[in-house]
């Protein structure tokens, strides 16, 4: 394999562990719809909550979206299986989230006539659904899905179908996996105690901020145990290694933990963000009015992510494992596009540091002023 393209495989691959990452970050969206129940206890709360995830959570959906998008164009194949095989697990992930679209565009709407405690059900639904079968999703990253690639079937008249799922569950029995629930879970967790951060930083109000802290002490406790539980048992369990002369994948004892050893630099980003989301835990409940942790934590979030991505595709990794046909397992080599293909799409994502610092600026702009009992009862648009 030519250098050339195992550079764009590799960088490619970082853009996809990128929104990934954000996308986990975006999540804390799900976590304060979450909490609605839980904090809101009367309307002007519950409003101002709404209203402070409503400027957001387009952020939320736009970047699964782009994460689809950029897995379609840059490694088809795994689309193509993942996507055409494990469809009523993507399918339930994206219902979930087009109810929750149809919430913010209606919850408020004079006429409404499935009322706000309909709407707010569905919020509910996507804020503990939508972390839950995401991380289940990215779970099966290290445990494996049970599929079969064959590109001899290319040339099959009247079904030229590379991959084909082996059971009929198409996606759902990654539920039933322990470690992809434990990552499931671990995301739900995240993405409510990140929600509550954001509160502290968003939303002007002593009442909430107090609710929020105890989320925050609650809910962290459980996302650290939950994550712990889970890095230990990805760290110990069995991964697949693909040889660089043959091409041969094998089973490869304590890989991920290997991968971490092999590849210094991820650890130190795994270590530093998890010291960055420890400390806004510690530090926002314990902090004198501390409002900064969702800056912390989201920082650490990101680098945390990422580097689960890095050892479930770099240093020779599948990070797509069959769990019927070993050789059929996904990696950065076998499921690109093309060279030519991965070079043009190159040129385009020179625009994400553009598209990137326009995020920022709209995002600077709509917190330029925090959420207040005060604006909830104004006749502006809210949510």
């Amino acid at each position: 394999m030519e250098l050339n393209e195992l550079f764009y495989q590799n960088y490619w691959w970082f853009l996809i562990s990128l929104l990934g990452a954000l996308l986990v970050f975006l999540l804390f969206v799900q976590g304060g719809q979450s909490l609605l129940a839980v904090m809101g206890k009367t309307e002007t709360e519950k409003s101002m909550m709404v209203n402070s995830l409503g400027r957001k959570w387009e952020f939320t959906f736009t970047t699964l979206v782009v994460f689809g998008g950029a897995f379609f164009a840059s490694f088809p194949l795994f689309y193509s299986t993942s996507f055409g095989g494990a469809y009523w697990l993507w399918m339930a992930i994206l219902f979930s989230f087009i109810i929750q679209a149809v919430s913010y565009e209606y919850r408020s709407k004079s006429g409404n006539f499935l009322g706000k405690k309909t709407y707010d059900t569905f919020l509910l639904i996507n804020g503990i659904v939508g972390p839950v079968l995401l991380g289940i999703a990215v779970g099966s990253f290290f445990t494996g899905s049970d599929f079969i690639v064959d590109k001899g079937n290319l040339t099959t008249i009247g079904s030229p179908v590379i991959s084909s799922w082996t059971n009929d569950w198409h996606g759902l029995e990654a539920i039933l996996d322990v470690r992809n629930l434990l990552l499931g879970f671990t995301v739900l967790f995240l993405a409510r105690t990140q929600g509550a951060l954001y509160f502290m930083n968003n939303i002007k109000n002593d009442s909430i901020f107090e609710k929020s802290r105890k989320q925050v002490l609650f809910n962290g406790v459980l996302f650290v145990i939950l994550f712990l539980s889970f890095v230990t048992a990805t760290l110990l369990a069995d991964g697949y290694e693909v040889a660089t002369d043959s091409g041969i994948i094998a089973v490869r004892p304590y890989k991920y933990f290997f991968n971490l050893v092999e590849m210094p630099w991820v650890a130190i980003l795994f270590s530093a963000g998890v010291v960055l989301v420890l400390y806004a835990l510690i530090h926002s409940v314990f902090g004198q009015h501390f409002t900064k942790g969702i800056w912390f934590s989201g920082i650490g979030t990101v680098l945390v992510v990422l580097s689960l991505f890095f050892i479930a595709g770099y240093n020779h990794t599948a990070y797509y494992p069959s769990s019927v046909d070993i050789q059929s397992s996904l990696t950065i080599y076998n499921s690109s596009s093309s060279l030519f293909t991965l070079k043009t799409m190159s040129i385009v994502s020179l625009l994400i540091p553009f598209v990137l610092a326009y995020i920022v600026y709209v995002w600077r702009a709509m917190d330029a002023k925090p959420i207040t009992a005060q604006e909830m009862e104004s006749n502006e648009h809210k949510y």
